[in-house]
C-alpha cells in the first residue's frame, strides 16, 4: 500500500530529480494531489504502489537514455512497484508484459524471461514512467486527474528539453498524445511511436505493437549517437 507522506520518499531521489518533485509538491497541483490521496487513505482506500517515486528513484535525469511512458499502474494486489508496465520477481507478467517479451524475443533474440521485473532496465538508463503514479485497488484510472499528469508532464519537458539524445517509446494513444510536448522542444530525440502491448491492440493496425522493432531501432539510434546501447535482455 501507499507509503505517506510523499515527502517521506524525497530523500531517496537523485538530486536532479528531488528538485523537479519538490517543485510539484509545493505547487496547487501537489498540494491538491496530496490531500485527495491522504483522504482516500483515511476513507479505507487501498492505493498502490508503495512508492509511486521509484522509477525517478532508479533512474537519475543525467543517466536516461530511454523513456517508456505507460498510464497508470497496475491495479491488482502485489502488482505494481512504480515502474511502468513492469511487476515484482515472483509476479505473473500480465498480458502487456508478455507482449512485450514476445516483441523482445522476435526483434533482438531474448529469452522469454521468468521474472516480470524491469528494474534492470531502469537501471541502464530507462525510465519507466507511468503518467499517472498511483491507482485503487481494482479501480484501473482511478487516480486520473487528479494532479499526478503535472509532475509527469513536467518530467517529459525537462527530459525533451535536455540536450543529450534520447529514445522516447510511445505505446498508446494515451501516449502518443504526448508527443507535441517532446517535438516542441526542437532536440535531436527519436520518437518511436506504436499500439500499445495490450492484447486488444497488440496486433492492429495502424502501427502494431508486435513486429515493431524498437528496441533494435532505439539501440541503433543511442549507439550512433555514443550513449550506447540497452541491454535489454539482461535479468
Amino acid at each position: 500500500m501507499l507509503q505517506l507522506p510523499l515527502s517521506t520518499q524525497f530523500d531517496a531521489l537523485p538530486d536532479d530529480w528531488r528538485a523537479v518533485v519538490e517543485r510539484f509538491a509545493a505547487s496547487p497541483h501537489g498540494v491538491a494531489l496530496q490531500a485527495f490521496l491522504a483522504a482516500r487513505v483515511d476513507a479505507g482506500a487501498t492505493i498502490y504502489p508503495p512508492r509511486p517515486l521509484r522509477a525517478l528513484e532508479l533512474t537519475p535525469l543525467a543517466a536516461v537514455r530511454v523513456l517508456l511512458l505507460g498510464q497508470d499502474p497496475y491495479h491488482g494486489a502485489g502488482q505494481a512497484h512504480g515502474l511502468a508496465f513492469s511487476v515484482p520477481g515472483g509476479v505473473r507478467p500480465p498480458p502487456s508484459l508478455r507482449n512485450i517479451f514476445l516483441e523482445l524475443r522476435g526483434d533482438v533474440g531474448c529469452a522469454i524471461p521468468a521474472c516480470g521485473s524491469l528494474e534492470h532496465w531502469a537501471r541502464q538508463g530507462v525510465l519507466l514512467l507511468n503518467a499517472v503514479l498511483t491507482v485503487e485497488d481494482g479501480r484501473p484510472a482511478s487516480h486520473a486527474g487528479k494532479g499526478w499528469e503535472a509532475l509527469t508532464d513536467a518530467v517529459i519537458d525537462v527530459l525533451a528539453s535536455d540536450a543529450r539524445p534520447k529514445v522516447f517509446l510511445l505505446w498508446g494513444a494515451h501516449a502518443q498524445a504526448k508527443r507535441p510536448r517532446i517535438a516542441g522542444a526542437g532536440r535531436a530525440h527519436l520518437v518511436l511511436q506504436a499500439n500499445h502491448p495490450s492484447p486488444l491492440s497488440a496486433r492492429r493496425g495502424p502501427l502494431p505493437f508486435l513486429g515493431c522493432r524498437h528496441f533494435s531501432r532505439a539501440n541503433a539510434f543511442l549507439a550512433e549517437r555514443g550513449r550506447g546501447a540497452i541491454d535489454w535482455c539482461r535479468a
